[in-house]
């Protein structure tokens, strides 16, 4: 007997269609200005600053695309951010795993006042410490060097990585690693061998949050680089605004490989994110 369907109550349905309706305008009011930009990327400069220019291009210039590349170093540009954000998220995570676990297995006095510390560390923004962040990299002669900048970046993001993987070690049971201690594995290999695998998910979300915190990082990149050689790829691109005209056709442009990564990045662990941050968000 065929199984028939029944009708969805008038009452659902609407209330269904105002949430499509509602998340088709967030999305728009979203990704609208990322569609402007590509847009204004694929235009020529008469037509950006045309008084009849409309959103859409007429004639899309793809060459724009090409022309950055012979106008600005900016192969090197994004080498170097991918070399300041691969190394402070390494030594980000590095240090914060060691430490998360500590919070989260082990006992200690002050314990509670170093978990404050941390959450209090994450009020200040690095632009307010920036004269004294100069200062500092200036006596270790760190400025106008990529060097200065991983540690700079994985500094800022130390405690947000041990918060955010306390509360991902903490949800999950410690019978697991008493098991494995009874097999023979000391504290060590039971966090390497059965701690860290289970803790996959939210290690790897906190990597990307890490990665893209640092390749986005533009204020002390501005402040203490100066070379062009040295320059990551969010200062690098200011090399298209003039002090008397801004290039905003090669400017979207070199935006658009800057945002490529992170939007692959996402992409790539996006099946993990909700369940990293939800296991980042236990209380303990």
């Amino acid at each position: 007997m065929a199984r028939i369907n029944k009708p969805m109550p008038v009452k659902e349905l609407m209330l269904k269609t105002l949430l499509y309706f509602v998340v088709t305008v967030i999305c728009i009011v979203i990704l609208y200005p990322y569609f402007v930009m590509v847009c204004t990327a694929l235009k020529s400069r008469q037509e950006i600053f045309s008084i009849d220019g409309t959103v859409l291009p007429i004639e899309p210039l793809w060459s724009n695309f090409v022309d950055i590349w012979e106008k600005a170093p900016m192969a090197q540009y994004m080498l170097n951010s991918i070399i300041i954000a691969g190394g402070s998220t390494a030594i980000a995570m590095v240090c914060g795993i060691p430490a998360a676990y500590a919070l989260s297995r082990m006992k200690f006095k002050g314990q509670t006042a170093f978990l404050g510390f941390i959450i209090v560390s994450q009020m200040f923004a690095p632009v307010v410490l920036l004269i004294g962040i100069y200062s500092v990299m200036k006596a270790m002669n760190l400025t106008n060097n990529i060097l200065g900048l991983i540690f700079i970046n994985a500094a800022f993001n130390q405690a947000f990585t041990i918060w955010l993987l306390r509360g991902t070690f903490l949800s999950i049971s410690a019978e697991m690693e008493q098991a494995a201690t009874i097999d023979g594995c000391n504290r060590l290999q039971a966090m390497f061998k059965v701690l860290l695998p289970v803790a996959a998910p939210g290690i790897v979300t906190t990597l990307i949050f890490i990665f893209i915190n640092a390749w986005n990082e533009y204020t002390v990149a501005l402040c203490l680089i100066s070379t062009d050689t040295f320059k990551p790829l969010t200062v690098g691109i200011n090399i298209f605004n003039g002090y008397n005209i801004i290039e905003w056709q090669y400017l979207f442009a070199a935006s658009i490989f800057a945002i490529i990564p992170v939007v692959i990045m996402f992409m790539s662990i996006e099946k993990n994110l909700t369940e990293g941050l939800t296991a980042g968000g236990v209380k303990g």
